[in-house]
């Protein structure tokens, strides 16, 4: 799927780590939330709250998952699974959009 038909999206963007993430909320018509964003080259720790699934639309990534003793690499076309109440550290090196579906 290349675009998302009939959503609500919140138009101030969230703005994180001076500005090295940004990205867009948006509410599916069957009440789901999804975040639409870019990370730009840097290395990043983010927490999470609920569960998410973090699809890569392009560009390129390493992730280490909370207690993860390695680092996993991440291309377009990829996805990977963070536990809710949970944490990722993500190191970019060419620049990732992405689509953050929350459970």
């Amino acid at each position: 799927m290349s675009q998302f038909d009939n959503v609500s999206v919140v138009k101030e963007a969230n703005v994180y780590f001076d500005g090295k993430c940004v990205s867009h909320n948006i509410t599916m018509p069957d009440g789901s939330r999804k975040s639409v964003g870019v990370i730009l080259p840097s290395k990043l720790l983010f927490s999470t709250g609920a569960p998410e699934t973090m699809e890569l639309l392009a560009g390129s990534c390493l992730v280490t998952l909370a207690g993860a003793n390695s680092a996993t690499a991440y291309s377009a076309g990829d996805s990977f699974e963070v536990p809710g109440a949970s944490s990722f550290q993500i190191e970019v090196s060419d620049t990732v959009h992405y689509v953050c579906h929350f459970a």
